[in-house]
């Protein structure tokens, strides 16, 4: 009896992780539209924001968001609106099934002060939450509603803090984040974001 090749008995006995794994490794057409400020594994550039490991749904959400101009982009709108709901389905779950790229900081150097203060604890005279209640902790990420934050960079984190308070943004579920946003001055905006940053993007990191 010939002998099948290693990589079919693989496949045979484990079909459903080698198709997440090829899917995971092949890129749909459509991300060629988004590397150059993305990079190609997801990991961002400069001060675009790492997409790999944002839960599928959630970055479904945004994509149809910045489609129909719900959320507000000139870079995004005209990407997001000339891709089809198929198209825009398929960059999710490539995005999503990439491994998270190192990035912020290492685990036991966030900076001390009003950023970490805010992140770990909120301002409950103001009805703020700390932020890790929602996105994790470490700023990780929890279910499709609230992806992970930590080691995006400051300035793309200050100015969706930005968006939300504008209304460029939509506020989410219940409306938390547009509420939020409203609350924080300046140099608030400026101390979330420059902690969170700070962060090492790594699940293995050692949370707070």
């Amino acid at each position: 009896m010939a002998r099948l090749p290693v990589i079919v008995v693989l496949c045979l006995l484990f079909p459903s992780a080698y198709a997440q794994q090829n899917t995971a490794n092949t890129a749909p057409p459509a991300a060629q539209s988004c590397v150059a400020c993305h990079g190609a594994q997801g990991q961002g550039t400069g001060s675009y924001p790492h997409l790999a490991g944002l839960g599928e749904a959630y970055f479904k959400r945004q994509l149809d968001a910045f489609a129909s101009g719900e959320r507000v982009n000139a870079i995004m709108k005209p990407i997001a609106s000339g891709l089809s709901e198929e198209q825009r389905q398929a960059l999710a779950g490539y995005f999503s099934a990439l491994a998270m790229q190192p990035g912020g900081g290492q685990a036991g150097e966030a900076p001390t002060g009003p950023g970490r203060e805010l992140a770990l604890h909120g301002r409950w005279q103001q009805d703020l939450p700390a932020c890790v209640q929602c996105h994790g902790p470490g700023g990780l990420g929890i279910g499709a509603d609230f992806p992970p934050i930590a080691g995006q960079p400051a300035g793309y984190l200050r100015n969706q803090l930005k968006a939300w308070r504008s209304g460029d943004r939509p506020a989410g579920p219940q409306g938390l984040m547009g509420h939020i946003a409203e609350q924080l001055d300046a140099d608030d905006l400026k101390a979330v974001a420059e902690y969170f940053a700070s962060l090492p993007a790594a699940k293995e990191a050692n949370n707070e």
